[in-house]
């Protein structure tokens, strides 16, 4: 069951990062991104997908933090949206992603 407000408790913690930007997801949902990196997207109330290395989202995926994304193979992981502490988790994890991003970032400018 999807945890209503979801959307926009989301939007309103993305929209207190300046340097993120949204548009609509090639798979549906609303994506988010770092310049043309995206850092995570959301599937309406119920499921937000993430991007990190291997190495990373095996870490999430051990520690509880989120669940193996749909393609098992990829960095990919899921957060379900089913009770108000999963969407929590999904801004902390949105917002790791963005500093993970912005890091590498740096590195390769």
């Amino acid at each position: 069951m999807a945890v209503s407000g979801t959307k926009e408790r989301i939007d309103g913690a993305l929209q207190g990062w300046s340097e993120i930007t949204s548009q609509s997801h090639r798979f549906g949902g609303i994506e988010s991104c770092l310049g043309r990196r995206e850092i995570g997207h959301v599937h309406g109330d119920s499921l937000v997908d993430l991007p990190f290395r291997k190495k990373v989202r095996n870490e999430m995926v051990t520690a509880g933090r989120a669940a193996p994304h749909i393609l098992p193979d990829s960095g990919w992981v899921s957060v379900y949206l089913r009770q108000a502490s999963d969407v929590d988790s999904a801004i902390e994890l949105l917002r790791f992603s963005l500093e993970i991003a912005k890091d590498e970032d740096c590195e390769t400018g």
